[in-house]
């Protein structure tokens, strides 16, 4: 917890000693540091960074031209999104109806949101600008040599060639990351569904109703706080089960092939690889068949007598046993059919690391005279975590949203009957994300959709901070060498 505050704290006495050196920059520096307030490129010039100054400038006045011909006509609308409904006009000059001059919401969000992001980049660029020639005025005072044009691209290629290699990365977190993202937020606070969609129609703000109605407060007539609770809760049982069944099944399966009992160790292995070469979309619906109301299992489970026994105990009611079309039933095939395509996954990784298992501790527990059991448990499961446990965090994030095994097993098999959850468009074996998909695609319900996608963020974010901090904290890494 310490590391956690620390680094915390260290982030926050970074921006502190940023905005100290700004201030510093703007209160120390000559006249062509202040000039650079106004025109980035003078304190450059002033230095003799030619180049450099004319690039600066160039880009103030990129940014003031994207301001004023593009910007300003989204951020404008920003506050409400649009006033201006789509309407036919019948134009006496051309003879046809045409469109007038109307608003369109999204475009306005989404334009909106990318113009105060380059704004925000763009004044971080001009603090570090006023920095930056702050620094060459006190180079300049202390006769320090002030590097040309040239020597700065030799240097990005040399001692700050991290920073050349970062900018393509860094770019692309931005724009495929975070501009999503917000606008993600920002759809969540509107009214944006079938009833609002653009351009035919405006969407505008509603603050946090659309949390209100998820979180069970929208009124008696809503029933998404009742669908969210069930298929939270699922969401996390199958995220937990998933991880933790293919996980230690990968183990026990990696020390069952690598024992030297077993025979042909090589053939088992190649045969669990080749379930992993399969595309899961392959196997999934082959799988799907197979538990199919009509398919093989029941087939076979008729003909031994199965389904007249579970339905003469009251098991079940029906013809046939609903692996995957009831409640219940189809949240366990789903758990037992992800193990079977997750463990050969989890035994190749377990394979290589109980292979770099310290000999020492194995040797020595033996000769203390423990036993395999004592040995698994106090020197194979604290390696396997200690050295699996950032993956297992992974792991656990990706089942939560594993939209491959929910979707492929369930879509156009399972039906609610539940009539609050087919109101929300859910099933009982919907996952969030899911749940999430089939709002978006079928039912075109952005705005809920997209309060359930910040949850998701949510939830994985909190996990994952918490679980990295865990998992790497400590000094355990002495242990095991």
């Amino acid at each position: 917890m310490k590391k956690g505050k620390t680094g915390l704290s260290a982030f926050f006495g970074a921006v502190g000693g940023f905005f100290k050196e700004f201030g510093e920059s703007v209160a120390k520096g000559d006249l062509f540091v202040k000039l650079s307030l106004v025109w980035m490129g003078a304190g450059y010039i002033r230095r003799k960074q030619i180049v450099k100054g004319i690039l600066m400038t160039l880009f103030e006045v990129a940014v003031l031209l994207f301001s004023v011909l593009f910007a300003g006509q989204y951020v404008s609308k920003f506050g409400t999104l649009g006033t201006v409904q789509q309407e036919s006009v019948f134009n006496i000059v051309t003879m046809q109806n045409e469109f007038n001059d109307y608003d369109n919401s999204f475009l306005i969000l989404l334009f909106s949101v990318f113009s105060l992001i380059v704004w925000a980049v763009a004044l971080v660029v001009w603090f570090c600008n006023i920095i930056a020639v702050y620094r060459l005025q006190k180079k300049a005072e202390a006769g320090e040599h002030i590097n040309t044009f040239r020597e700065d691209l030799i240097s990005l290629i040399n001692e700050k060639f991290h920073i050349t290699l970062l900018t393509l990365p860094v770019l692309g977190v931005v724009f495929f990351t975070i501009i999503p993202l917000f606008i993600l937020i920002a759809v969540a606070f509107t009214n944006y569904d079938q009833n609002h969609m653009p351009p035919a129609s405006l969407f505008t703000w509603v603050g946090f109703k659309n949390f209100a109605s998820l979180f069970g407060g929208g009124g008696l007539t809503s029933t998404f706080g009742y669908a969210f609770g069930k298929i939270l809760i699922w969401t996390l049982v199958w995220a937990v089960f998933a991880t933790i069944t293919t996980y230690l099944g990968g183990i026990l399966m990696s020390i069952l092939v690598n024992s030297r009992y077993t025979k042909f160790p090589k053939l088992w292995r190649t045969l669990f690889v080749i379930t992993i070469a399969v595309p899961q979309f392959v196997s999934l619906l082959l799988v799907r068949n197979f538990f199919a109301d009509n398919g093989i299992m029941n087939t076979f489970c008729a003909a031994i007598g199965l389904t007249d026994w579970l339905r003469e105990i009251g098991v079940i009611s029906t013809s046939y046993i609903p692996f995957l079309t009831a409640p219940g039933w189809a949240h366990v095939m789903i758990i037992l059919i992800n193990i079977w395509i997750g463990v050969p996954y989890q035994m190749l990784i377990a394979t290589g690391v109980l292979m770099n298992i310290p000999t020492d501790q194995l040797e020595s527990a033996r000769i203390d005279g423990a036993t395999p059991r004592q040995t698994f448990f106090h020197i194979t499961m604290p390696y396997m975590l200690f050295v699996t446990g950032p993956a297992l965090v992974t792991d656990f994030v990706k089942n939560i949203n594993n939209f491959n095994v929910i979707y492929l097993l369930t879509q156009g098999v399972f039906v609610t009957t539940d009539q609050m959850m087919a109101s929300s468009q859910a099933k009982e074996t919907d996952l969030l994300i899911t749940w999430l998909f089939n709002l978006t695609q079928s039912y075109y319900n952005y705005k809920m959709a997209s309060a359930i996608g910040i949850i998701v963020f949510i939830i994985c974010a909190v996990f994952t901070l918490i679980a990295f901090n865990k998992f790497l904290k400590g000094d355990r890494e002495e242990a095991y060498r």
